[in-house]
């Protein structure tokens, strides 16, 4: 396999067991079920929770496509209608007891209408509805929103993204393969996930099976929560930010958006943010009922008075040697008013706010596609997850590692990140892999955000947009390292890692310009 040689110039715009207990949790049983046929006379399997007493209740709607017993264990729908709401879910088409034949949320628009209007017409529905979901059921609670049924008054939707092409499936054109092929199988739809892999430019399936394709027509209040090293991330803010300033109806100005130190999963390494008043379990949360009551029953509780903002703030945070700057902060929007700051990549393999002395100096290295990067942490699903050590990457003449000098004062960003990048190859087209690392005195290399961008789809993923690379000519690349609040205390490094693979959590160019394996 030849190995491409490339160089940079680059410009960087900023069931726990308890030892001796035993613990028994008996999941719930529903009150009623039912099978709920759609339009197409396929039945949906629907369980309903009911409060006690009399009359039609406010419905909380759940939609998914994970088994049953696993989902009232870890939701406890106790937590619904103890607060007095009939809490619905119900298994998505071709999943754990309803009809059809399954492919990620191809029916989520009709299943859901039709779930609404079946709900509707039950004597134990007062007519109001609300939608909650983590992940996968958040993007059916928002293909639903975007319905503008009368019924659905708000929706509460946490690690939920803004597209399936370019945020589950893909990041700026590479393929997320450990993410996608372990949920496929998880699923038992092993047999999907090339059709997905082989599809990575903008086509009509993916634009009708989109949420942001259904984004502009949501209309309710929507309570969004996410994690800063969730899969999703870019998605809740993305989602936030559009609704707040350009929704529909109730949308606009009417949002709200948690952020927390946490992940899609547990997170690993050796980092452990303190508990604050910013979100810790956007499963469970009391906010969730807080704003239903608000939305849905018409109680004044002042949760739509809180400021619509509000993030953890990330610092120092050594495991058992947490820093106090460690806190919730709120804002009036996202990203806060800011200043810009650019820190440049010296020849060196020094990161600076001063430009380069020589502008035509740059940084050369090999790339083997049969010898990729391995993945440490990061935002992960399937893979281990967080602000993993970058140190168990060993040096590589692959891998190149800039950063400051010790800071004197605290750093603090709060918003996007975005690398710049001018580079030549000597192949077709290649991936780019950037990081940004908060260094710890001891040397400690904690990962903030990564992403890639492949360079072929640098102008979109359109099917206009598709451009190889020229051989020997510099091109500008950006890459989206989307978003964080994080202080680099004084002592700690800024480090920017820049390579051209992140395997397995992408899968890797053979930079020929055919499609990947």
């Amino acid at each position: 396999m030849k190995r491409w040689i490339i160089r940079i110039a680059i410009a960087l715009v900023l069931i726990a067991l308890i030892a001796g207990a035993v613990i028994w949790y008996i999941i719930p049983r529903a009150d009623l079920e039912y099978d709920v046929a759609m339009r197409d006379d396929v039945h949906l399997r629907t369980y309903i929770f009911t409060p006690e007493g009399e009359g039609p209740k406010p419905t909380i709607l759940m939609r998914t496509p994970y088994p049953p017993r696993l989902m009232m264990t870890l939701l406890n729908p106790s937590r619904y209608t103890d607060a007095g709401y009939i809490f619905a879910m119900q298994s998505c088409r071709g999943t754990n007891g309803s009809e059809g034949e399954f492919y990620p949320f191809s029916h989520a628009l009709v299943d859901g209408e039709d779930t609404l209007n079946w709900l509707v017409k039950q004597e134990f529905c007062d007519g109001n509805i609300g939608l909650t979901g983590v992940s996968a059921m958040g993007i059916t609670s928002l293909f639903t929103a975007s319905l503008q049924h009368e019924a659905v008054k708000a929706a509460y939707v946490a690690m939920a993204p803004e597209s399936s092409f370019s945020e589950s499936s893909f990041i700026a054109g590479v393929f997320l393969k450990a993410q996608v092929e372990e949920w496929m199988r998880l699923q038992e739809a092993e047999h999907i996930t090339p059709t997905i892999q082989a599809r990575p430019v903008m086509d009509e399936e993916w634009a009708t099976a989109d949420i942001i394709t259904y984004r502009p027509t949501i209309n309710i209040p929507i309570y969004h929560v996410g994690g800063w090293f969730d899969i999703f991330q870019n998605g809740v803010v993305e989602n936030y930010s559009y609704l707040q300033s350009n929704g529909v109806g109730l949308a606009q100005g009417n949002q709200k958006l948690r952020i927390g130190a946490f992940g899609h999963l547990p997170l690993e390494g050796d980092l452990e943010h303190p508990p604050t008043d910013a979100p810790v379990n956007p499963i469970v949360s009391e906010d969730e009922i807080a704003w239903f009551d608000h939305w849905l029953k018409g109680e004044e509780n002042g949760i739509d008075a809180e400021a619509p903002v509000e993030v953890y703030l990330m610092a120092s945070a050594r495991t058992d040697d947490p820093s106090p700057q460690n806190r919730a902060i709120q804002f009036k929007e996202w990203p806060p008013p800011s200043k810009e700051t650019r820190f440049y990549l010296q020849p060196d393999l020094k990161l600076s706010t001063e430009p380069p002395t020589d502008v035509d100096a740059s940084t050369e290295y090999k790339f083997d596609p049969n010898d990729p990067v391995p993945t440490i942490g990061g935002a992960n699903l399937f893979l281990p997850r967080g602000p993993k050590d970058q140190r168990e990457i060993p040096e590589r003449e692959d891998y190149l590692r800039f950063e400051t000098e010790p800071l004197e004062d605290d750093v603090t960003i709060a918003g996007k990140v975005t690398v710049e990048l001018f580079v030549t190859t000597d192949g077709p087209d290649t991936d780019f892999m950037a990081k940004l690392i908060d260094v710890y005195p001891d040397g400690y290399e904690a990962l903030l955000l990564d992403a890639p961008v492949r360079a072929r789809y640098r102008n979109g993923r359109n099917p206009e947009d598709v451009e190889m690379m020229t051989p020997g000519e510099p091109t500008k690349l950006t890459i989206d390292l989307w978003n964080i609040a994080n202080i680099f205390e004084a002592g700690h490094r800024i480090s920017v890692h820049i390579t051209s693979s992140n395997y397995p959590r992408f899968e890797v160019n053979n930079n020929n310009g055919a499609a990947p394996n």
